[in-house]
């Protein structure tokens, strides 16, 4: 089962799950969403991969680092940390509500779109 992380639980989450390192959010998002509206840096890594390009890209992901994944509104995000659960990552979250309700609930000098 996914692990469903509020945008304002997400460092809680990643402190729990992965003390003293560094969580990556995979944003899944197409490249003219990411221009629409992105996050800043807050404690994690940032890493852009649309989910159609996942599969060729898997091998750049450490199965063992926590990974929250992001989309625009929470749908994409789940398929994709559904699939990484499935090729073997341990620690995969999926921000529920995507960056629309990181937007709307935790940050809101992030635009919406």
């Amino acid at each position: 089962m996914i692990v469903q992380v509020r945008p304002a639980d997400l460092t809680a989450w990643f402190s729990q799950v992965a003390p003293g390192s560094t969580p990556l959010v995979l944003d899944v998002r197409e490249p003219w969403e990411l221009a629409q509206a992105r996050l800043t840096d807050q404690g994690f890594e940032l890493l852009a991969i649309p989910m159609a390009g996942l599969p060729a890209r898997l091998a750049e992901l450490d199965p063992g680092r926590p990974i929250a994944c992001l989309c625009h509104h929470g749908v994409r995000s789940q398929h994709v940390a559904a699939y990484l659960e499935h090729h073997g990552h341990n620690c995969v979250a999926n921000i529920v509500g995507g960056i629309d309700a990181w937007a709307r609930e935790f940050d809101s000098g992030v635009p919406r779109y």
